[in-house]
């Protein structure tokens, strides 16, 4: 633990933070967090085209397309502020794992922006090697921006229920959505169609609008799985599999399981190479029977127009069979 010993970010008085990957489960937390440290929030823009060449250009091939867009978020800020807060996310306990990529994105940015003088703010979260949960992580980040222990405790219980509430107030607004659907009858119900799709996907307005605009467009109402009561669907996740290694793939296949009965349609997206969706994925199509679904990949080189011709086609099969179309097999 040589890394938490001193003050060394006490002199940080404006903090980097890249708008992807987990901004887009914990930037309420993180800028919250920060906020309460007295420190200036940096946040890069929204995603567009611009970025995702950029962190291509700087990129290996093997990279996923998020972690891709990711380094063009985190190299337009450098210059920008006095540090890039870069948390290396290990995991919350046993099967509750995150992707590699978010244990190594500390070394990643370092390494990748090195010959642009880069500094890097971090810490670590891994419950089962380092016996270091979130909050204790937190602690001692703010220990090291020279914060004493009560400070510390205040940053830390102030970020968590800002978190918290924002979670809360997400998954209520969709219950309140599933309630006025269930509330219409037959044409007046709108299709249903639930997004599965790390949030950093799903809520990414470039990279996640691809998907989520033309189904819009064509009047369906998308319902978000990571909106989901996220304790209930990381519970019910083990109803599908007792060993499925990543905490954020269990809470997309538990929502699903809790939402199956109140949508039409699925519809799976991952970033391009993907590894843990590339697993989960299939399980999904192969094991959760009585909704259609559609499986999608994004990645920077393909255009939309053929995501869109899919998803146009996925629309008109789920509203032929809404007005009873097709003979479904149940078994």
């Amino acid at each position: 633990m040589g890394l938490l010993k001193q003050n060394d970010y006490a002199d940080v008085r404006s903090v980097g933070i890249p708008r992807a990957l987990l901004y887009h489960r914990y930037g309420t937390l993180w800028e919250t967090f920060f906020h309460e440290l007295g420190r200036e929030v940096v946040l890069s823009r929204e995603t567009d085209r611009a970025l995702v060449d950029e962190g291509s250009a700087l990129s290996v091939d093997e990279c996923c397309l998020a972690s891709k867009a990711y380094l063009g978020h985190a190299a337009s800020l450098v210059g920008a502020c006095d540090a890039l807060f870069v948390p290396s996310m290990g995991n919350m306990g046993h099967h509750l794992g995150f992707c590699t990529k978010f244990q190594a994105l500390p070394d990643l940015v370092e390494n990748t922006l090195r010959d642009r003088n880069v500094r890097v703010a971090s810490c670590l979260v891994d419950v089962t090697e380092e016996h270091m949960p979130m909050r204790e992580a937190f602690l001692d980040l703010a220990s090291r921006f020279g914060a004493n222990p009560r400070e510390a405790k205040r940053a830390w219980k102030t970020a968590f229920h800002e978190q918290e509430r924002a979670d809360r107030a997400a998954a209520g607004a969709q219950e309140r959505l599933l309630t006025s659907l269930g509330s219409l009858q037959g044409s007046e119900r709108p299709l249903a169609i639930l997004l599965v799709a790390h949030p950093y996907l799903a809520h990414d307005p470039y990279l996640g609008g691809s998907v989520t605009d033309p189904l819009e467009r064509m009047g369906a109402t998308v319902l978000y799985a990571d909106e989901a009561d996220r304790e209930r669907a990381l519970k019910t996740s083990f109803d599908f599999s007792a060993t499925m290694p990543w905490v954020v793939n269990r809470e997309l296949i538990g929502a699903i399981m809790l939402l199956h009965e109140h949508i039409d349609g699925i519809v799976l997206v991952s970033a391009f190479p993907c590894g843990p969706d590339s697993m989960t994925d299939d399980a999904i199509m192969r094991c959760i029977q009585g909704k259609p679904i559609l499986n999608l990949t994004i990645d920077a080189q393909s255009g939309t127009a053929g995501l869109e011709t899919r998803i146009e086609s996925f629309v008109d099969i789920l509203r032929y069979q809404k007005k009873g179309g097709y003979v479904h097999d149940r078994h």
